[in-house]
């Protein structure tokens, strides 16, 4: 083979890439005469550098948005940034440089490695989230909420790390440490801003059961976060004072075996109902939970600890004098704060009460036993017989339910309620790389939104970072310092910034009108555009991302800003990249650079390995032997097409009526192959047997034999759809061969090939003959014989005839392509 017609990846890749970017091959516009179709990766974080989870959620990418635009359609596939966070603020402390400089520096480097693996993105449409002309429209929008009450300010617990002096996420506290300090993390009550998504709970809830494109264990673990309970409020009322403790039961079937009263340490009660004498002991238990994990106090295997505040309410079915404590397994985020603790019935009281030697009681019995509270070495929880809860006595458990609800309604001690695990979106952030809150705050009007006139609020770039803790923006008088917009006084400026799960919660409608000045969306264009056909991503992020993206469209909508209910129609979470047995990560050390894999092999063999190694929706183990195969693969491929170069450039068309048994053979195994990496790719996105059918079509043909001129017509058939079938997969080199093989246009203007019906039907078929349903014989017939000629065959075949002749044939059942049965007897 000649320099010329050796495989050169850098040098090719290179080649196309810069074609691709100089006639914006892959930038589109809405336009009636394609059908339209959405398809997006979710976008990443500047950190520095992609790896290898990258490639594979990028490259499962392209080749459905390169497929369907082969297939007709205007795709839409853009690419930015999830720019704001705390990781930029690290950089710049550790680094002595700017979040800005740090993040921009990583977004040019990391736009390079993407353009380097051949993804057919949009760059027109190309956003940083960290850029003013993105987040001052979802400024507007927080005022918009604001002003419809969806967006409001209250204290509440936070997580708070006191080096960093910031708020951090559940996710961002490691085993009760703060991710980037290590340092104890601790419960803060701090006036905080929310989103009232819990609005929206119970559509949110409903429209899972509307997203059949979405895989279930997404939408089951939605459905739990959310956490739709149906069951009662009761109040249990004070013993010697006014008032009473409010709790929220699924279990009112269990109210009369209620012993005692669990309160969250975080309690807006607990220091009320301390007594003085139990002050130093309750204060002390209640630092030592804030150091807590929330998530982790939750955990069945959790010890659970408790201190007595001194103080009793009544059961209000019972008259029983309850002792008020506060539990460490209580969240005061779930339901009302306080559980009625019922030993008997619920596990966590159970043990609880067994540590803190408190009262058990019965009131639910097991069908044909019967239950002693001294001897349980474990709650009951399991439905059953009503006992010691006159004048339910003898009632099934679960009627009871009902009955003691509207028992409870009646007496007006209780009501029936629905609630919800989902809680309201903190969205405050103590940090200087967000979005600023759109808020002044003035001691004569409260808190007053920035006039659009004054927007966007500009994140001022002259702040020094010194590793001290605490947001820069705080310490920053020019910022701060502002006048009311509503009475013209003194007034300070918000210095949280937004959570940076907000960015992300709209970026595919901006995707639509990245342009747009006019306005946070252009209606026109988005309407056209959404919703997103098909999303991509990690299952990581199947609840906060994806429930407070359908979140923001719903709002958006009863804004005016979209006509959709939901924002993707069709999930896919691929599974990670692993390597020695776990997830790559540089901590791990376990890392494999796409740099210098592309620099060996080039960009079209890691897309191929990353596609061809493991189904998209499960976990890829890397194996270097793998990747090699990959190579040494698409060289296969670039050989035999250069071989046979002379050959097919000069072929005729294919008359399959002039064709030998061995051309037509051939041919119907080229057929077959398009047709299941059609049906694998659109139906499945089973790459890998799609890649493996290619594969297996490659022996076939380095076996082909040509005698013939239409020896050669089939062979530039079958080598031109090879490369056709393969685009999608390795764009650079089959581009190079398309071009080679003498087509002008390119192939990433080419469209997706039709496989020929006729050449894919076998000539023969193999039926399986039974009589009286065991199998006796197998005939072949020729594909599309007739029914009854194919019952006359199996009747005459000698197999059959020894277990029918002298027999009277009852029935005779021919299943078409698969099998007769003869019924004799």
């Amino acid at each position: 083979m000649s320099a010329e017609q050796k495989y050169t990846p850098l040098e090719i890749e290179h080649k196309w890439q810069e074609m691709w970017d100089r006639e914006k091959t892959f930038s589109v516009t809405e336009t009636a005469d394609r059908p339209k179709y959405y398809l997006l990766e979710m976008f990443p974080y500047p950190s520095g550098r992609i790896h290898m989870g990258h490639v594979r959620n990028y490259s499962i990418g392209d080749v459905i948005a390169r497929f369907k635009r082969m297939r007709g359609f205007n795709v839409l596939h853009p690419m930015g940034w999830d720019a704001f966070g705390m990781p930029a603020e690290n950089a710049a402390i550790k680094n002595n440089s700017h979040p800005a400089a740090w993040t921009y520096e990583n977004i040019a480097y990391m736009r390079d490695q993407l353009k380097q693996m051949g993804l057919s993105y949009d760059w027109t449409r190309e956003l940083a989230t960290c850029d003013v002309s993105y987040y001052r429209w979802e400024q507007k929008l927080f005022i918009e909420m604001f002003k419809k009450g969806l967006a409001y300010k209250k204290r509440s617990f936070v997580n708070w790390c006191p080096s960093c002096e910031t708020v951090l996420a559940n996710e961002q506290v490691e085993d009760g440490a703060c991710w980037r300090c290590d340092n104890e993390v601790t419960q803060k009550e701090l006036e905080q801003w929310f989103f009232r998504i819990t609005d929206y709970a119970q559509e949110l809830l409903d429209y899972t059961e509307k997203l059949p494109g979405w895989p279930e264990r997404v939408l089951v673990m939605q459905r739990n976060w959310i956490g739709r309970s149906t069951g009662c409020e009761i109040d249990f009322p004070l013993e010697g004072r006014d008032g009473a403790i409010r709790v929220f039961t699924t279990r009112q079937d269990t109210l009369f075996g209620a012993t005692f009263m669990s309160l969250a340490p975080e309690h807006p009660m607990a220091l009320e109902l301390t007594l003085p004498e139990r002050r130093a002991e309750v204060t002390a238990f209640i630092d030592k939970v804030k150091k807590t994990d929330r998530i982790r106090r939750t955990a069945d295997d959790f010890e659970k600890e408790g201190v007595f505040t001194g103080s009793y309410c009544i059961n209000p079915a019972t008259g029983r004098r309850m002792p008020i404590y506060l539990a460490n397994f209580v969240l005061v985020e779930y339901g009302t704060g306080a559980v009625m603790a019922v030993p008997t019935h619920d596990q966590r009281d159970f043990e609880f009460a067994r540590a803190y030697d408190l009262p058990k009681v019965v009131v639910i019995q097991p069908e044909g036993e019967t239950l002693d509270p001294a001897a349980m070495t474990a709650a009951y929880t399991e439905p059953g017989t009503m006992v010691n809860s006159a004048p339910f006595d003898g009632m099934g458990s679960e009627a009871a339910k009902e009955a003691i609800a509207d028992w409870l309604e009646q007496e007006g001690k209780g009501k029936k309620t629905v609630n919800f695990r989902l809680r309201d979106w903190g969205v405050s952030r103590q940090r200087y790389w967000g979005s600023p809150i759109p808020i002044i705050y003035c001691d004569q009007c409260g808190a007053v939104p920035v006039p659009d006139r004054d927007l966007p609020v500009t994140l001022p770039l002259d702040v020094a970072f010194t590793g001290e803790g605490g947001s820069p923006l705080a310490k920053l008088e020019s910022f701060i310092s502002v006048t009311c917009p509503t009475c013209g006084g003194p007034a300070r400026r918000e210095t949280d910034t937004m959570d940076t799960f907000v960015e992300s919660s709209w970026y595919f409608l901006r995707y639509c009108c990245p342009d747009f000045e006019g306005g946070m969306l252009d209606k026109e264009r988005t309407r056209y555009w959404m919703s997103v056909d098909q999303y991509i991503g990690g299952i990581e992020h199947a609840v906060l991302h994806l429930l407070y993206a359908r979140f923001f469209t719903k709002v958006m909508r009863d804004l005016g800003y979209v006509t959709v209910d939901e924002p993707f129609t069709n999930l896919l979470t691929q599974g990670m990249v692993i390597k020695d047995g776990a997830k790559m990560s540089k901590s791990k050390g376990n890392v494999v650079d796409p740099d210098a894999l592309i620099k060996k092999y080039g960009a079209d063999t890691a897309r191929l390995f990353s596609l061809f190694a493991a189904p998209p929706e499960k976990d890829l183990d890397w194996n270097e032997q793998g990747v090699d195969g990959c190579y040494r693969f698409i060289n296969r491929v670039w050989k035999l097409v250069h071989e046979h170069l002379a050959v097919i450039r000069g072929a005729s068309p294919v008359e399959p009526a002039t064709l030998t048994d061995e051309e037509r053979a051939l041919r119907r195994a080229v057929h077959k192959t398009l047709k299941k990496v059609t049906d694998d790719i659109h139906d499945r996105f089973h790459f890998n047997t799609a890649i493996a059918a290619v594969m297996e079509l490659m022996n076939t043909l380095q076996g082909a034999r040509l005698s013939t001129p239409q020896a050669a017509a089939v062979l530039k058939e079958a080598l031109e759809l090879t490369v056709l079938m393969l685009s999608p997969f390795i764009p650079h080199v089959t581009e190079e061969l398309w071009q080679r093989i003498g087509h002008v246009v390119p192939i990433s203007s080419t469209a997706w090939p039709s496989w020929d019906a006729g050449a894919v039907v076998d000539e023969e078929i193999l039926i399986v003959v039974q009589v009286n349903g065991k199998l006796r014989s197998r005939i072949a017939v020729a594909a599309g014989t007739d029914d009854e000629t194919v019952k006359s065959l199996a009747l005459a075949d000698d197999k059959v005839r020894v277990f029918t002749d002298g027999q009277q044939l009852r029935k005779v059942i021919y299943v078409p392509g698969k099998l007769v049965n003869i019924v004799a007897g």
